[in-house]
């Protein structure tokens, strides 16, 4: 393990975020995890933490009105405003997500739905979530930093009863992302 002081830090971030998620889960009546199922579960499943999943994205603003309708595992749709690309290398390539917001949202929270090639294998077969916020306005922001190690399944993964959304053929990345939640070791 790296004595470097920031990666220090940031594993202990990464462990307080996925204890207190484990803790959310297990306890609050809001949890995806039916609650007759609740006693028994003793946690979600990890990739090891991974500093190299952890990227600078330059955010390229997309100015515009339009929406995108995403289709949920139950069907029906959602809508979205696309907000900006983000821009990254991984494993030696260029790559683009689209982030997003809910129409309905008025927060600075961005939306990043994403399969890649452990979805369905080592992920969730609808694919996985990001979210961030940047700090000030987006147009204002040169590059955020995408840390793929807080990756999550949706709630659906877990109870049927949640309509997730799915994420559109623009954020599909020819990568295995091997960070964040996964499926339980079979």
């Amino acid at each position: 393990m790296s004595t470097d002081p920031d990666e220090s830090r940031w594993r202990t971030e990464l462990e307080g975020h996925r204890e207190h998620k484990d803790d959310f889960f297990a306890t609050d009546r809001q949890s995806p995890i039916p609650a007759d199922q609740r006693e028994a579960f003793d946690g979600l499943s990890y990739f090891d933490p991974d500093p190299d999943c952890r990227v600078e994205a330059a955010i390229d603003p997309i100015d515009s009105d339009e929406t995108i309708t995403m289709e949920t595992t139950v069907e029906t749709e959602q809508e979205y405003e696309r907000v900006a690309r983000l821009q990254f290398e991984f494993g030696g390539d260029s790559r683009t997500l689209v982030a997003y917001s809910g129409v309905s949202h008025d927060g600075d929270s961005l939306f990043v739905p994403f399969r890649d090639k452990t979805t369905g294998q080592q992920t969730y077969g609808a694919g996985r979530y990001m979210e961030f916020e940047v700090n000030g306005e987006l147009a204002a922001s040169d590059a955020v930093t995408l840390d793929f190690n807080l990756a999550y399944h949706p709630f659906c993964a877990y109870n049927d009863a949640f309509a997730c959304p799915l994420p559109p053929e623009e954020n599909w990345l020819d990568a295995s992302i091997e960070a964040g939640e996964k499926l339980p070791e079979s």
